[in-house]
């Protein structure tokens, strides 16, 4: 019996499916994570893993910042598109997104030289404050400083509906996919 699963969620059924394939039946492992490693929100996400590149990419939008229909994105500035990211070819480029989740994460990388590149948040044109991830401050600054996975919001309480833009101060950076939780 195959069992197939791409991307985030179906925990559960997953490990079930090792499980059978190791003939054991035990109860699923609950891991209480907290941070980045928190399981999504699954009541309140309404938006789904999102790819940047033109391979994987879809719902973008050509319209930009408020006009953004729900789980619709847009790059604004000079980026330059490749299979896999954009990459920013001028400082002072951004992407915005309309989502509704209690996380919102974005795969970025920084330039091949190493640098940092300094970038700032925000939601629905404020800073994020409270809702600020573990990678932003409550002001919405932050930096890339490595190729990983960096969680730009967390909010608190009730979820809607957000606009959420990220600007960036240098070239170089590449942005890869969104992932909500």
């Amino acid at each position: 019996m195959a069992f197939r699963h791409f991307g985030e969620g179906a925990y559960e059924e997953t490990e079930r499916a090792i499980q059978r394939l190791l003939e054991i039946k035990r109860e699923t492992v609950r891991v209480d994570a907290g941070g980045v490693a928190e399981a999504a929100d699954w009541d309140a996400l309404r938006s789904p893993e999102t790819y940047v590149g033109y391979v994987r990419g879809e719902r973008r939008s050509d319209s930009g910042g408020a006009a953004l229909a729900l789980n619709r994105w847009a790059l604004s500035g000079n980026w330059s598109m490749g299979e896999e990211a954009a990459l920013l070819e001028a400082p002072g480029g951004s992407l915005a997104y309309r989502f509704q989740a209690r996380d919102l994460n974005l795969v970025l990388a920084p330039p091949a030289s190493g640098a940092p590149v300094r970038f700032d948040v925000r939601l629905d044109g404020r800073t994020p404050a409270d809702a600020s991830g573990l990678d932003v401050d409550e002001s919405g600054e932050g930096a890339v400083v490595e190729p990983r996975m960096y969680q730009l919001v967390r909010q608190p309480g009730a979820v809607g509906p957000r606009l959420f833009e990220i600007a960036f101060h240098e070239a170089g950076v590449r942005a890869y996919v969104f992932t909500f939780g």
